[in-house]
């Protein structure tokens, strides 16, 4: 695209400010709200952060800035958050070149590889999340008061209580072109998902990033809080991130097989793809469940409501949703392993990783429905995750997927960087004193 084509875009769109946007490794969306009499310098400079400031990024306050450059093709008008409002993503630079630290360049160079493979990657995403509130003491509670039924799941009267909010982003999805097709209250009280078609793996990490900022603001205006957290709630359900992949060649399906034994209707590249995920989900956790809170969901028996919806140990099956990876038909396999925490671009990019060394190496992914021993069974928590992900090499590459040729960053390294990152996440929840703790301990001696 040229670089006027961002100017025509806020023109054709009545767009007078943009939010130039971007996520660092922990998913948190960073921006700079350009007026559109600047729009010609973004689109030519970019704009620049600092990026130590900017969060989880592999940058010093020494280093220089990061300078935003806009992808026009991502641009997003949000006019029922602030009329004349819109987004744009962002793919960070320093000093010229791609920050392979960033994200959306990590999917990138991932979705590059993908395609150098002779495939194209789409994927679908399910986002949950929870509408709570505070009350006057701090504690967090459900929005909707009334909602307090003991299996709340797809109850009609709760989604109608929320009506206004529902169907507020709704609108927003389907202005947008993102083609909305269902909306409904998930198994906890007060979760709810809200679904939009499948797209291209990039448009689709974009899109999350895109509907947790409008669903945070939309609640905001309500007096509600959005929170994505993983297991806000230690008896209800947790949010799960469950990502729809599928892959195509020349643009023809490549997961449809024909006389399978197995009776999924897979081809060998589908099971190879579903292979590559098991042989090395321990290590995708720490990139789809990246949080301390994570593993509450994911290690959960049983909920108020009767179950978890979390998997437990890294199988696969047909339309059951109690496997890790579940083949809802021959299009497509669900991975139900992620939460609400990750980063899309991360999480897809790993998985699709995963997926195509399973392609690559023909990894046969085992028995329907059993749990293959030979395999390294889900991790209890982020610290074993993390000591996982360092230790197999398919996933710290995908992690350094966008790192130049030649490495001149004198052995600074994505994968070291983020699996230190969580290490220290855990080891500052490890060191905090819990109520649990007191509880438990206080008078036991």
């Amino acid at each position: 695209m040229s670089t006027r084509d961002l100017a025509a875009l806020c023109r054709d769109t009545n767009t007078t400010f943009v939010l130039a946007l971007f996520v660092d490794l922990n998913g948190k969306p960073c921006a700079k709200l350009v007026p559109v009499t600047a729009v010609d310098e973004l689109s030519t400079e970019g704009v620049g952060f600092a990026g130590y400031a900017v969060g989880a990024m592999g940058q010093e306050p020494k280093d220089p800035d990061l300078v935003a450059i806009p992808d026009p093709a991502s641009f997003t008008p949000i006019p029922f958050i602030k009329p004349g409002l819109a987004i744009v993503h962002c793919d960070p630079h320093v000093l010229g070149r791609p920050w392979p630290f960033a994200p959306r360049n990590l999917l990138k160079a991932v979705l590059q590889q993908v395609g150098d493979a002779g495939f194209e990657a789409w994927v679908g995403a399910e986002v949950e999340y929870f509408l709570l509130k505070r009350t006057p003491d701090g504690t967090l509670t459900t929005a909707d008061a009334e909602d307090t039924a003991a299996q709340p799941c797809y109850d009609a009267r709760a989604l109608t209580r929320m009506y206004d909010h529902l169907t507020a982003i709704s609108d927003a999805m389907n202005t947008l072109g993102w083609g909305n097709y269902a909306n409904d209250h998930e198994d906890g009280n007060g979760q709810f998902e809200q679904n939009f078609k499948f797209a291209d793996a990039l448009t689709t990490a974009d899109r999350v990033v895109t509907l947790r900022y409008l669903l945070s603001m939309l609640a905001a205006e309500r007096g509600m809080i959005a929170t994505f957290m993983p297991k806000p709630f230690t008896d209800r359900t947790g949010s799960g991130l469950h990502l729809h992949l599928s892959l195509t060649s020349a643009g023809s399906p490549v997961f449809p097989g024909v006389e399978d034994p197995r009776a999924l209707g897979l081809s060998q590249t589908a099971y190879g793809f579903v292979g590559g995920i098991l042989d090395h989900a321990a290590a995708l956790q720490a990139l789809i469940a990246p949080t301390v809170n994570s593993y509450k969901r994911t290690g959960a028996v049983s909920t108020t409501s009767g179950a978890s919806w979390a998997p437990r140990t890294p199988t696969y099956g047909g339309n059951d949703r109690t496997h890790y990876v579940r083949v809802p038909d021959n299009q497509r396999v669900e991975v139900r392993g992620g939460d609400g925490s990750a980063n899309p671009y991360l999480a897809i990019a790993a998985t699709l990783g995963a997926g195509m060394d399973g392609v690559k190496r023909s990894i046969d992914p085992g028995p329907v429905g059993e749990f293959d021993p030979a395999r390294r069974a889900l991790p209890l928590t982020l610290l074993h995750a993390v000591e996982h992900l360092e230790s197999d090499a398919v996933m710290t590459s995908v992690l350094d997927a966008a790192m130049p040729s030649g490495d001149p960053m004198e052995g600074a390294r994505v994968s070291k960087y983020y699996a230190e990152l969580k290490r220290k996440e855990f080891f500052a929840w490890h060191s905090t004193v819990s109520p649990w703790e007191i509880d438990t301990y206080l008078t036991a001696f």
